[in-house]
């Protein structure tokens, strides 16, 4: 690894030559070259992260906030180092002015944003329309790209810890040849304003790791980390969650067989090697286990997904915070404390 690296870092140093030779401007292009072998070293500062307040009324409303500003400072302490702003601007936008996202939306995100970077912590933007991205590709495609057009204009002075996420988990009618072309639109637009900037991209079909394969990237962007999403067997993690209908499916337990690890780790090694093979670095953006299931269960397996994880050198974030697979209960002001010390392994 650190071979290839240090050969990476070669081509890119002679780029930038050849560049000087000509009639292009070097300067933003010699950066982004620099930056090229970093993105594995951005990834360990993404570290261990958790998703917050996408159901948060606080975007409606800042007076019906449930996360509060003490809550940033309470992560950083607790031993996480990003948080993952889950992002939904459609019903903000105003189809009369281009799909311009109201200003008290971004009120929202400023506040959010300055809070965790005030933290030390790394923030990630993601977009999480993706449902509606998934129902409804060509209907809502104008709505993903001007959000991203209007993100990158008013972000492009933000620090290199806030990271853009182009989609959560595209789905559904958003098939991978389809995605493909818009991630491409999507980062384009990024790239506009944000030529160095990290963003973050995952395959189709809810990020699976099975979908890696079809992920077309630009070879020429290296400044890309990519995402994917674990939470199998859905059986266990997913058991009484009533919008995968398993309300009554209750039950399931986790006990840390050699062959429940195994399932995990087979998975975790093909997209090692999708990595390795393709010179990015992942991202593990959700996984989490719904309330319903026992504890003990609970504690094993999200113990050993984050062994798992880090690793391969992977970076994560839990799903999520508040809502349900709650990592902090709001109501009762007080950790969940299994779940908090299984993520971190704290005994």
């Amino acid at each position: 690894m650190a071979h290839l690296r240090k050969v990476c870092l070669l081509l890119s140093k002679v780029v930038v030559v050849l560049l000087l030779l000509g009639n292009m401007d070097p300067v933003l292009l010699a950066a982004a070259t620099e930056k090229t072998t970093d993105m594995f070293e951005v990834n360990k500062k993404l570290g261990r992260g958790v998703n917050i307040i996408g159901y948060d009324p606080i975007w409606k409303s800042r007076d019906q906030a449930r996360f509060k500003e003490k809550y940033f400072k309470m992560i950083k302490e607790a031993g996480f180092d990003t948080v993952r702003i889950n992002l939904h601007p459609f019903g903000s936008m105003d189809e009369e002015k281009d799909l311009t996202v109201a200003d008290s939306w971004w009120e929202v995100l400023n506040w959010a944003m300055q809070n965790a970077l005030k933290n030390n912590l790394m923030v990630i933007l993601d977009m999480h329309e993706f449902y509606a991205l998934g129902n409804d590709p060509e209907a809502n495609k104008p709505k993903l790209l001007a959000f991203w057009r209007q993100a990158s204009e008013r972000l492009k002075d933000a620090p290199d810890e806030v990271v853009f996420e182009i989609l959560n988990e595209p789905c559904r009618k958003l098939e991978p040849e389809m995605w493909n072309e818009y991630l491409k639109e999507a980062l384009a637009l990024i790239r506009k304003h944000n030529p160095t900037r990290t963003v973050i991209i995952g395959p189709a079909h809810f990020n699976s790791i099975s979908d890696l394969e079809h992920l077309v990237l630009p070879e020429d962007d290296r400044n890309i980390i990519v995402t994917i999403h674990f939470y199998e067997p859905m059986e266990f993690t997913h058991q009484g969650a009533p919008w995968v209908r398993r309300e009554l499916k209750v039950g399931v337990e986790w006990k840390g067989a050699d062959e429940e690890k195994t399932a995990i780790t087979e998975k975790f090694d093909i997209a090692q090697e999708w990595s390795k093979k393709h010179q990015r670095p992942l991202f593990l953006g959700e996984f989490g286990v719904y309330d319903k299931a026992g504890m003990e269960s609970r504690v094993r397996y999200l113990s050993f997904v984050t062994t798992e994880m880090e690793k391969r050198g992977w970076s994560w974030a839990y799903w999520q915070f508040d809502s349900d697979f709650i990592l902090y209960d709001i109501d009762k002001e007080e950790w969940n404390t299994p779940v908090r010390d299984a993520l971190l392994r704290k005994k």
